[in-house]
C-alpha cells in the first residue's frame, strides 16, 4: 500500500493545523528581540536553490554578531576563505530565494530569516566585518521577507547541547573522511587538518 502524501488536504489530515500563537508569528521586518538574536548568534545555516531546484544548505560561523544588521528589513552574511566550490552562490546568481536558521549555544530556540539574496564584492560594512584584521571575500545581503522563532522540540529530543552524550571519536576523523572519499595520501590530509595548521587557514 502507498502511504504517499501528495495533497495538503492529506498533510493536514495527518499533522493537523498551526495554533493561532504559531500561525502568526511570521513577520516581515526585525524587530529588537531578532536583532539581538542575530547579535548573539556565532552560527548560521544557509539554505540556496537553483534554477532547477536543486538545493545546497552551508554553515556560516565567526564570532556572536558577525552578521551585519543593515536595517530592519536587510541583514549581510560574510564570506571567507574556503574550498571555493561556491555551490550556494552560484545558487543565488540563479534563483535568489534563500533560507536562514541562526543558532545560539545552549539554546533549543532558533531564529529563522528567509528572503532575497544578492552577493557584493565590497560594502562600507566591511570594515566592521573584519576578524584578525582580514575583511571579508564577500557578503550576501538578505532582503528579509519572513521573520520567526522556531521552538525548541528538535533540540530537546537530540539532546545536542548535553557535553555527556557527545561521542565525536564514533566517526572517523576529518582527515580520514577525506583519505577515504579521496584516496588522497592519508598523512599529508593528517598534517592538513590538524588543528594549529587548519586553524591558520580560516580568515
Amino acid at each position: 500500500m502507498d502511504h504517499s502524501i501528495t495533497t495538503v488536504a492529506q498533510l493536514e489530515a495527518v499533522i493537523g493545523l498551526p495554533n493561532e500563537r504559531a500561525a502568526t508569528k511570521v513577520r516581515s521586518r526585525l524587530s529588537d528581540v531578532h536583532r539581538d538574536w542575530v547579535a548573539h548568534s556565532p552560527f548560521v545555516v544557509l539554505s540556496t536553490v537553483d534554477s532547477a531546484g536543486r538545493v545546497d544548505v552551508s554553515p556560516k560561523g565567526d564570532p556572536p554578531g558577525f552578521v551585519q544588521i543593515l536595517d530592519d528589513t536587510r541583514i549581510a552574511i560574510p564570506e571567507r576563505p574556503g574550498n571555493r566550490r561556491v555551490d550556494g552562490y552560484r545558487n543565488m546568481l540563479s534563483d535568489p530565494h534563500v533560507g536562514t536558521l541562526f543558532l545560539v549555544p545552549g539554546r533549543g530556540d532558533t531564529l529563522r530569516i528567509n528572503g532575497r539574496a544578492r552577493i557584493v564584492s565590497d560594502a562600507e560594512y566591511f570594515d566592521a566585518m573584519a576578524v584578525r584584521g582580514r575583511r571579508p571575500v564577500l557578503a550576501v545581503e538578505i532582503d528579509v521577507d519572513e521573520v520567526f522563532f522556531h521552538c525548541s522540540k528538535a533540540f530537546m529530543r537530540s539532546d545536542l547541547w548535553k557535553h555527556e552524550t557527545w561521542r565525536p571519536e564514533a566517526l572517523p576523523s576529518a582527515a580520514e573522511i577525506a583519505h577515504r572519499v579521496s584516496g588522497a595520501d592519508l598523512e599529508e590530509l593528517r598534517e592538513h587538518y590538524r588543528d594549529d595548521n587548519y586553524r591558520r587557514l580560516l580568515y
